[in-house]
């Protein structure tokens, strides 16, 4: 199977179409119902037709789940306790995480608090699932002999800037997520060769850092447009991401000796 498989229309209809059991791990970033402009699509439904079109689609993506797969999925404030009663509830996922994506910068406000976040659910099919927590650790900010000088656990609060529109990295894209972010996911839950599905795939993201990181692709957008981008993303040379968590390039405080732990590269396996 190619490294890499980008297919323009519904997610639903297309996700139909793939054999069940077939993903290693499903990253979606599903309209949030806000009215956002997507090109050929609106993204502003009434909530119960939401609702269901939520239902419809996870429906789909948990028929592709392999047995030790794992799901991420982001989504507004204003849907997400909902969304967490579906999995859990309706779709009766193993909750693994509720992860909030903390960016520096967000729309400015004067009648109430500025937003700042996102979140993401993390749910499993299973109890046995893939976590691969030594690909992900965030190097110590001290030195103590007790630590773990590989690195701590990340913690489920992640800072990632925005891409932000005048960078040169920028997508014609209203959602473009940052491709930091899709590695920690995907190092974290995935494996060399393993399939990742992403059935809104928008401007490509999550594709390319996949094949960036050795795993295998499918991308779906309803968008010509948006695929067109994602094909053109992908077929560029991948030398760096776009962003970094910058805690991931310190080296911990009194080392007793320089060579206890030199910075990792960003493409350290590539």
């Amino acid at each position: 199977m190619e490294a890499s498989r980008l297919i323009c229309g519904d997610a639903i209809e297309e996700m139909k179409k793939l054999p069940a059991s077939s993903a290693d791990l499903i990253i979606a970033d599903p309209p949030y119902n806000l009215g956002k402009d997507y090109g050929n699509n609106q993204d502003m439904k009434v909530w119960r037709e939401y609702e269901s079109f939520t239902k419809n689609w996870l429906d789909e993506a948990i028929r592709l789940m392999k047995p030790a797969a794992s799901i991420y999925v982001f989504m507004g404030v204003r849907f997400i306790s909902r969304l967490f009663l579906i999995l859990e509830g309706d779709f009766e996922l193993r909750f693994n995480g509720w992860i909030t994506w903390h960016y520096t910068q967000g729309m400015g406000r004067k009648n109430g608090f500025s937003p700042r976040h996102e979140d993401i659910l993390y749910f499993t099919r299973s109890q046995k699932f893939t976590f691969n927590l030594d690909d992900v650790r965030i190097p110590q900010k001290y030195y103590r002999q007790r630590n773990n000088m590989a690195g701590a656990n990340p913690g489920d609060v992640w800072q990632f800037s925005h891409v932000h529109y005048c960078s040169e990295e920028r997508e014609q894209h209203p959602t473009q997520k940052p491709e930091a972010l899709m590695e920690r996911i995907i190092k974290a839950s995935s494996n060399s060769g393993d399939m990742v599905l992403d059935p809104f795939v928008g401007s490509g993201t999550t594709c390319r850092v996949a094949n960036a990181l050795g795993r295998r692709s499918i991308g779906i957008d309803i968008n010509p447009d948006y695929i067109a981008m994602s094909r053109k993303r992908l077929a560029a040379t991948a030398e760096h991401f776009d962003s970094i968590d910058p805690r991931t390039q310190r080296i911990p405080r009194d080392l007793p000796r320089d060579e206890i732990r030199q910075p990792t590269l960003l493409f350290d396996d590539v």
